[in-house]
């Protein structure tokens, strides 16, 4: 068994230490895309794993053509090498939508395999991906008037990651919420937004229905002081053991039922934080496409 993980643009030297301490054996790396033998191991710095690869002898782009055809339909494509005759092979695969999304939408749900050119006569090929976006890339309609800042993308992504959001008849808490982008967020989905921080918010994003701001720090604030909430979330410049630290005070609580956090690392990245917070129970750690040097954390109840 084969598994390729394709790093996030600019973070390939983290991807390549996650699967080393995960025991990984990479036998290729082809620019981002590192293959590697076995079964899939957890890997947050990958924007898309590719499960099942198979390597295919390919005589011409015809060939190559009808071998990805003959798999499935709906096909990405990976070239950092041998690009000319990769989009050659591309050009007759059915055309798959590369059209930016609408918040709120759920992904797209039909399978979508990835490829790339090892060599010129040789092909890999994954039917079944991690991520539903072509590379793990999402192109968003993005609204350039609302948002007092660009934050707002990411926690657009890692909603429609989750396939579920915040709506009417729900209350948000917002730890670290000034100048306001994720508050601007869940109040335009309709929720009710607590948003705690010692700056305020931009006007406009306070002035929205639904929203109350309380200028306090999110490690002081007490659960208790808050109550029950139906989201949690977290866009906290800290430390990564601080903010697990924050996290694990909340869920002993009992008073959150999901959670949304970035991960964020300053200076060195933090291996072992981003473990921790990997081994919570149920949790999902991921770099999003719109993430810097950081990763999020995703903690969901079922509904």
């Amino acid at each position: 068994m084969t598994t390729a993980y394709l790093a996030a643009e600019g973070f390939a030297d983290q991807l390549q230490e996650e699967l080393r301490r995960a025991g990984a054996t990479v036998v290729h790396r082809h620019e981002r895309l590192f293959v590697c033998e076995g079964a899939a191991v957890a890997a947050a710095w990958a924007a898309n794993v590719w499960h099942d690869c198979r390597e295919l002898p390919v005589e011409s782009i015809g060939s190559a053509v009808k071998a990805l055809r003959d798999i499935q339909r709906n096909w990405a494509m990976y070239a950092p090498l041998h690009h000319r005759r990769a989009a050659l092979i591309q050009e007759r695969l059915p055309h798959v939508s590369a059209k930016a999304v609408v918040f709120p939408a759920k992904a797209p749900s039909a399978p979508l395999g990835s490829w790339t050119l090892l060599a010129a006569d040789r092909l890999l090929a994954a039917a079944r991906c991690s991520s539903p976006f072509a590379n793990g890339e999402v192109a968003f309609v993005e609204d350039r008037t609302g948002p007092p800042n660009r934050a707002y993308l990411k926690l657009w992504e890692a909603l429609v990651r989750l396939g579920r959001w915040p709506g009417p008849g729900e209350r948000c808490l917002d730890l670290g919420a000034s100048p306001g982008g994720w508050t601007w967020v869940l109040a335009g989905l309709g929720a009710t937004v607590l948003a705690v921080d010692k700056a305020p918010l931009e006007p406009k994003v306070a002035a929205m229905p639904g929203v109350e701001w309380r200028g306090e720090s999110a490690f002081a604030l007490a659960p208790g002081s808050v109550g029950a909430v139906d989201w949690l979330f977290s866009d906290i410049v800290c430390y990564p053991a601080r903010l697990l630290r924050l996290v694990e005070t909340w869920r002993a609580s009992g008073l959150v039922r999901n959670f949304v956090c970035t991960i964020k690392f300053q200076g060195e990245t933090d291996h072992e934080a981003t473990a921790a917070f990997a081994a919570i129970p149920g949790a999902q750690v991921l770099h999003l496409h719109h993430n810097k040097h950081e990763l999020t954390f995703l903690l969901t109840s079922a509904r």
